[in-house]
């Protein structure tokens, strides 16, 4: 292993790799790199700054994946628009991948693999040293090759359009994981909320098979209220899992502590 690789390491993508089912939490009310360190303690293998559905700037935003960095949980960024003004900033500034909104079909899935990948595989930008390797000065022929491996390309499918055309976006060469949208994908399908109906679970097999046969990835997205969903996807087949908001998390606990101290008898 050469001193670059030694140091960049994407341990979700490493565990992914050994067929091992991942946890990850979404980042979307913090404004602090503390967050990174309470995903660690709780056991996260991974964090999402979600840029779609906030307000988070991307300064505060990098800060997070920075800290996530050097504590071994991947940190990862959905970003608002599949443009490079956000996919080489956010990339630049500490993110180990990102989750990329509204792909629906393999030419775009191309394009963005423009973006987020280094030459030869793709068309990106270099920036100069970054946190991943420590600011530290390899040959580009080096950094680059391991920023390309190191880097996380997450697609969502969360459209009809997409699911027609799972295989061919999966099989992209540069795309490491469909990331289903449930909600949104359900919504497309004329079952919004419906996560029960049988549409959902045909959307998860054919995309899971579609993955397997090119050796990638499927993770659970928009289920976090149903374990019994995640359960069942993750037995077909899913390995990475999104259980969930950092404020649906402390409003489940306040609620919690509220209703205890309300219930208790004077």
């Amino acid at each position: 292993m050469t001193e670059i690789r030694a140091i960049l390491r994407n341990h979700m993508k490493e565990k992914l790799a050994r067929n091992e089912v991942v946890a990850s939490m979404t980042v979307r009310l913090s404004r602090s790199i503390e967050i990174a360190q309470i995903a660690a303690t709780s056991g996260f293998d991974t964090l999402y700054v979600d840029l779609e559905h906030n307000t988070l700037s991307i300064d505060t935003c990098c800060q997070i994946c920075i800290a996530a960095q050097q504590i071994g949980v991947t940190p990862l960024v959905r970003v608002p628009a599949n443009t490079a003004e956000y996919i080489g900033r956010v990339l630049d500034g500490g993110a180990m991948g990102v989750i990329t909104p509204h792909v629906r079909s393999a030419a775009e899935a191309r394009a963005i693999v423009d973006l987020v990948k280094f030459p030869s595989l793709g068309q990106r930008s270099a920036g100069g040293a970054l946190s991943h390797y420590q600011y530290r000065n390899f040959p580009v022929s080096e950094t680059n090759a391991a920023m390309n491996d190191a880097t996380s390309l997450v697609v969502m499918m969360e459209t009809v359009a997409a699911l027609e055309n799972v295989e061919e976006i999966i099989g992209t060469e540069g795309i490491d994981m469909l990331l289903v949208g449930s909600n949104d994908l359900c919504a497309q399908m004329g079952l919004a909320g419906q996560f029960d109906h049988p549409r959902l679970a045909q959307a998860f097999e054919r995309s899971i098979a579609a993955a397997r046969k090119v050796g990638k990835h499927v993770g659970i997205g928009g289920l976090a209220s149903r374990d019994d969903l995640m359960a069942k996807f993750v037995r077909m087949g899913a390995r990475y899992v999104s259980t969930g908001t950092d404020m649906a998390f402390l409003l489940s606990a306040c609620a919690q502590k509220a209703r205890f101290v309300q219930q208790l008898a004077p």
